[in-house]
């Protein structure tokens, strides 16, 4: 069973266990949301959307048709997610561009997702970034437009560029995961 508050308007039926829905949430009949998710308040949720298992999404989010969201996927307050690459009023695409935020990634307060680019595994998407292309898996972007600044492990460690903690241990990229040097 999934919680949904009494002020909410949640038109999916598709929504997994242990989902808390907060209130002024909309969630749109044709949405998938999974298990364990939090769904702060002021969040709006259209219908062609996947959300996965154990994803965290702050209040004052909309994720717009077209947004797939992989598991244990941490949303931060305001992000901005767009799909249609030249709106206009009242006219619209034959589809709506897909953006895929991978198992794991972190997207900071604020940041904007522009429509059609891949968030890769356990990126770190800094307060405020501006997303402008593909993003690959372990990466840290911050800025506007966004730019690469290091690598970041599953288990949240920072490295630099060169892929070194600031306590100097190495790391390497294997098997697609960042594995440190011993």
């Amino acid at each position: 069973m999934y919680k949904v508050h009494s002020l909410s308007d949640v038109q999916s039926n598709n929504i997994g266990e242990n989902t808390t829905i907060w209130q002024y949430v909309i969630i749109l009949k044709g949405a998938k949301i999974g298990k364990n998710c939090n769904i702060n308040c002021h969040t709006f949720i259209e219908n062609d959307v996947v959300v996965g298992d154990n994803v965290t999404i702050k209040p004052g989010v909309q994720v717009w048709d077209g947004v797939h969201i992989e598991d244990n996927v941490f949303i931060g307050p305001n992000v901005t997610f767009t799909n249609d690459l030249i709106p206009r009023s009242k006219v619209y695409p034959e589809s709506f561009a897909r953006t895929i935020v991978k198992k794991g990634a972190s997207i900071g307060a604020n940041a904007t997702i522009i429509a059609g680019n891949t968030i890769g595994k356990y990126a770190l998407i800094g307060a405020g970034s501006v997303i402008t292309k593909e993003v690959p898996d372990f990466t840290v972007w911050y800025g506007n437009p966004a730019v690469f600044k290091g690598y970041i492990t599953s288990g949240g460690l920072l490295l630099n560029k060169e892929m070194v903690s600031k306590d100097d241990r190495k790391f390497h990229l294997n098997n697609e995961n960042l594995v440190e040097i011993l």
